[in-house]
């Protein structure tokens, strides 16, 4: 398999953290997000219909963030993932990255994140 499409940069704010201060409001976090799934016909018909609509994976993104308040980026990750690959049959695998554009720690870090690759069994 070749075909992925790309979401880079999507951002939101979301409950997701263990200190307090991170449950008590949401944060900045920011979502890079790769799925491999055929889309050559699509390409040859321009026809939609024949890929997957990220304008869904991205709102399905946000709401699985905004909705679930996780403790860990961990399992945000692994939630979104899963939640993809439910979404169309056509998903073989995707990534997701996830990263606090904010974390709160001490130390001068830009952001701080996981990434997860699931498969479609």
């Amino acid at each position: 398999m070749s075909d992925v499409i790309e979401l880079r940069r999507l951002r939101c704010s979301a409950i997701v953290g263990v200190l307090a201060e991170e449950r008590d409001r949401p944060q900045p976090i920011e979502f890079d997000i790769d799925f491999e799934r055929p889309f050559e016909e699509a390409a040859l018909n321009d026809d939609i219909a024949e890929t997957t609509n990220y304008a869904e994976v991205l709102s399905l993104t946000i709401s699985v963030a905004v909705e679930g308040r996780f403790l860990l980026l961990e399992s945000l990750a692994y939630r979104v993932a899963r939640e993809i690959l439910a979404l169309d049959d056509e998903i073989e695998s995707v990534t997701v990255a996830v990263r606090k554009l904010r974390p709160p720690v001490p130390e001068d870090v830009a952001t701080v994140g996981v990434r997860c690759t699931l498969h479609r069994p």
